[in-house]
Formats: C-alpha cells, sequence, structure tokens
C-alpha cells in the first residue's frame, strides 16, 4: 500500500491566464474556462477582456486575454496537462512559437511556488506582459511575484509606456 501524502490533495491557489486571437475569441476563452471548471478547477475570480498586440509579430490577430485565481488539488504538471487537453479540446493545433492560435492557457502562479522540475513556475515570462500583469492586478492588488518578491504594482511601473497605453479593456 503506497502512503499518501498528507498535504497532497489540499487546495492550492493558482493564477491562470488564458489567451485567444483566432475565431470567437470570447467563446474560446468562455469554452476554456467552462473546462477547467469541469475538471474541478475552482474559478474564484476573473479579470475583464483585455486586447493586445500579438507580439512579436504585430500583423497577426490581435490577443484576447483574461487572468484567472483559482483554486486546485491537482499537482502542478497535472494542472499543466489539463491546460495543454483543454488547448487541444479547443482546436489548438502545434504550430511554430507564437503563432496565431485558438486558446492559450498558462499557469502564472502556482501556491507561490518556485520550480523548475518538469514545469517552470511561476510563469518565467510573466512579469514582462501587459496582457497578464495588467489583468492579474485587477483581481489581485496584493499579489507578489513568488521568485522575485516584486508587487504587483512594481512590475506593472517597470512595463514600458508603450505597453501600459497599449493594452485595451474590452
Amino acid at each position: 500500500m503506497i502512503k499518501q501524502d498528507i498535504f497532497e490533495n489540499q487546495v492550492k491557489e493558482v493564477f491562470l491566464a488564458i489567451g485567444s486571437n483566432m475565431g470567437n475569441r470570447f467563446q474560446n476563452i468562455e469554452l476554456a474556462k467552462i473546462k477547467l471548471s469541469y475538471n474541478n478547477i475552482k474559478i474564484l475570480k476573473s479579470s475583464s477582456f483585455y486586447e493586445t498586440l500579438s507580439w512579436p509579430n504585430t500583423s497577426y490577430p490581435k490577443f484576447l486575454n483574461i487572468v484567472l485565481q483559482a483554486e486546485t488539488s491537482l499537482h502542478p504538471l497535472n494542472l499543466l496537462n489539463l491546460c495543454k487537453k483543454i488547448e487541444k479540446s479547443l482546436g489548438r493545433k502545434k504550430s511554430t512559437r507564437n503563432s496565431p492560435r485558438i486558446c492559450d492557457i498558462d499557469i502564472l502562479d502556482y501556491d507561490k511556488k518556485n520550480e523548475k522540475n518538469g514545469i517552470n513556475l511561476p510563469h518565467p515570462r510573466m512579469h514582462q506582459r501587459n496582457f497578464v500583469l495588467i489583468p492579474l492586478f485587477e483581481i489581485s492588488k496584493k499579489w507578489v511575484h513568488p521568485k522575485s518578491k516584486d508587487h504587483i504594482k512594481t512590475l506593472i511601473l517597470k512595463l514600458s509606456n508603450k505597453d501600459i497605453t497599449s493594452i485595451k479593456k474590452i
């Protein structure tokens, strides 16, 4: 008999980013939220929708993005696998990096963990992304980066003026 770790099934706080720049972007994001909920991800808060230019190729369609605060008892790698499964179920295909996509789900923060064992936590580029930081600030004004220990306001102020002014709340 395998002895189960007493902490294994405890609920953890997570922050997820969902983006789409193909098809019905609003519907793609809402379907991703529904599929997360069906898989025992309890959504606590959802940001407004934010629209940004695609990066690095601004000629691609604009992205629509949200950030969720949620709870899960899934292990980080299982949560990552679930996110990839949901992306695929919504029609995401393997393609070149930063190309247009129907759905992209990123784990931004998992229970304040710093980890590099099969998954990079917190998300390694989240502190550089207006479409992550601004919606995250909307739902968690006291959030602190698990690695750098920078407050969310500090991270936003480090963004360029162009990054701050180019994002549009929908």
